[in-house]
C-alpha cells in the first residue's frame, strides 16, 4: 500500500505532469487511452461521441480499444512523441464504471514502464467502492469532477445516477453521487494521492455555487482546483444555455486562488488525446487505421492547434480596434482548419476619450478573459493592451482584410515564435 510515505515521489512526479504543473505543460507529452466507454451518471452538458475527430472536449475519442490494444498503442506512442511522461485514462466514459479494463491497462504498461505516471478520472460515484485497488496500483493522481455540493443544485446538473444496477434521478441521485465522492476523495488524500478537483461552471446553475465547493474540497486536502467553462455538447439538455464566458472563469478561478490552487491551463482534452497539451496529435496515431508508414510520415509534422481571438463587428472582416471591442470571436486554428469555438463577451478597453481613462483592474480583467488564446487578432491595437497580452503569453496581430487572412497572419507569427 502507498500512503502519505511517498510525499516526496509524488512532489518528483508532479513536475512530469502537464496538468498539475504549468511549467511541465511545455516540456513533457500525456497519453490518454481510451479504454472505458460506459458511464454511470448522465450529465446535462453531455452528449458523448466516438467518432468525431474535429472536436476536441471531454468525452470524444476517435476509438475505444482494448487494454491490450491499448498497451500496443502505448509502445507506439512511446517510440515516437519525445517526453512522454503521463498515461492518463479519462472515458471516453468514466475510469471506474470500466474499472476492470482501466486496471488490466494500467497493469500492462506498469511493469516495463517504471517512470511512467499514471493518473486518472472520474465523477466519484465509484470511489469509495475502488479507492484501495487506485492506490496499490501505484496511481499518484486522480481526477475529480465535482460540480456541487448541494444536491437540488446537483439535481438540475444530472438527468440520473445509477449505482450497482439501480437507476436514481433528481436530488436522491445527486446526494448519493455527492456522499460517494466526497467519502472517495478523503480516501486518496489521506493514502498521499493528489487529487485534482475539476468544477464545470455552468451559467445559472452553479456558478454562484462555486465558491461553496472549492471551500469544502480545500477542507478535505485537495491539490489543486479546475474550474472550467461548460462546453455544452450538441443534443444535450444545456444546449440552449449561453456558453461560459471565460472572463467570468478566471473571476471565479480569482476569487478561488485565496482559498486553494488554481490550474488555468486546462485544455479540456479529448479522451484519446496525444501530445503536449497545445499541440494534441491523437489524429496521427489512430490503431483502427494501424501503425503505418504513411501515418509515422505525417505525424512528424502535425499541425499545432492553436486558439485565436478575433475583433469583428461583421464576422466577416478584422474590422474593430482592441480598445473597442465589447466581444470577441474565439477560433479554433490547425493548419489551414478553423472554426468557431465561442463568442466571449467583454467590456470595452477603451470607452472613448472621456472615459479611456480605465481602472487597472478593468483592463486586467480584459485581457485576463484571453489570457488562454495563442493571439488576438484585431484592427489596430495599443502599445499598452499589447505589452498587457504578451505577459499572458498572448500574440497580439493587427490585419484589416478578412478574418480568415488575419487568422493565417496569426499563425505565421505564433510559427516564427516556434521555431
Amino acid at each position: 500500500m502507498m500512503g502519505c510515505t511517498h510525499s516526496n515521489d509524488v512532489a518528483v512526479d508532479t513536475t512530469r505532469h502537464p496538468c498539475y504543473s504549468a511549467d511541465a505543460q511545455h516540456k513533457f507529452a500525456r497519453l490518454h487511452l481510451p479504454v472505458a466507454p460506459r458511464c454511470n451518471i448522465s450529465c446535462n452538458y453531455c452528449n458523448r461521441k466516438f467518432d468525431c475527430v474535429n472536436e476536441s472536449r471531454p468525452g470524444v475519442t476517435s476509438e475505444v480499444l482494448s487494454p491490450l490494444t491499448a498497451k500496443a498503442k502505448f509502445d507506439w506512442v512511446k517510440s515516437e512523441v519525445a517526453n512522454l511522461s503521463v498515461v492518463g485514462i479519462a472515458g471516453p466514459g468514466d475510469a471506474l464504471a470500466n474499472w476492470e479494463a482501466t486496471r488490466d491497462t494500467i497493469e500492462h504498461i506498469r511493469g516495463e514502464n517504471p517512470d511512467i505516471i499514471f493518473c486518472l478520472s472520474t465523477n466519484g460515484l465509484m470511489l469509495p467502492e475502488y479507492a484501495q485497488e487506485i492506490i496499490e496500483l501505484g496511481v499518484r493522481h486522480v481526477t475529480v469532477t465535482l460540480n456541487c455540493i448541494d444536491p437540488q443544485i446537483g439535481a438540475k446538473l444530472y438527468r440520473q445516477v445509477t449505482y450497482k444496477g439501480t437507476t436514481y434521478s433528481g436530488e436522491q441521485g445527486a446526494s448519493l453521487l455527492l456522499a460517494n465522492q466526497l467519502v472517495g476523495i478523503n480516501q486518496l488524500v489521506e493514502a498521499g494521492v493528489l487529487v485534482k478537483i475539476n468544477i464545470v461552471m455552468v451559467p445559472g446553475v452553479n456558478d454562484k455555487h462555486i465558491p461553496e465547493v472549492v471551500k469544502k474540497v480545500k477542507a478535505l486536502g485537495v491539490f489543486v482546483t479546475n474550474i472550467m467553462p461548460m462546453i455544452a455538447a450538441p443534443g444535450c439538455a444545456f444546449e440552449h444555455l449561453p456558453p461560459t464566458s471565460m472572463r467570468d472563469v478566471n473571476a471565479m478561478r480569482d476569487i478561488c486562488q485565496l482559498d486553494i490552487r488554481q490550474m488555468r491551463h486546462c485544455r479540456q482534452c479529448r479522451a484519446d488525446a496525444v501530445g503536449l497539451l497545445g499541440n494534441d496529435q491523437s489524429a496521427m496515431f489512430n490503431m483502427c487505421k494501424g501503425k503505418n508508414e504513411t501515418a509515422i510520415t505525417v505525424k512528424k509534422e502535425p499541425p499545432k492547434i492553436y486558439k485565436i481571438a478575433v475583433a469583428s463587428k461583421t464576422g466577416k472582416l478584422v474590422d474593430l480596434h482592441f480598445g473597442h471591442a465589447s466581444s470577441f470571436t474565439i477560433y479554433q486554428v490547425s493548419g489551414e482548419n478553423y472554426r468557431i469555438v465561442e463568442t466571449r463577451e467583454v467590456s470595452k478597453y477603451c470607452n472613448g476619450t472621456e472615459l479611456c481613462e480605465s481602472t487597472e483592474e478593468l483592463r486586467n480583467a480584459i485581457v485576463s478573459a484571453l489570457s488562454d488564446c495563442d493571439a488576438c487578432v484585431t484592427m489596430r491595437i495599443g502599445y499598452h493592451a499589447q505589452e498587457r497580452l504578451k505577459m499572458q503569453g498572448v500574440k497580439s496581430v493587427e490585419c484589416c482584410y478578412t478574418i480568415e487572412h488575419g487568422l493565417k497572419m496569426a499563425v505565421e507569427e505564433l510559427e516564427k515564435r516556434t521555431a
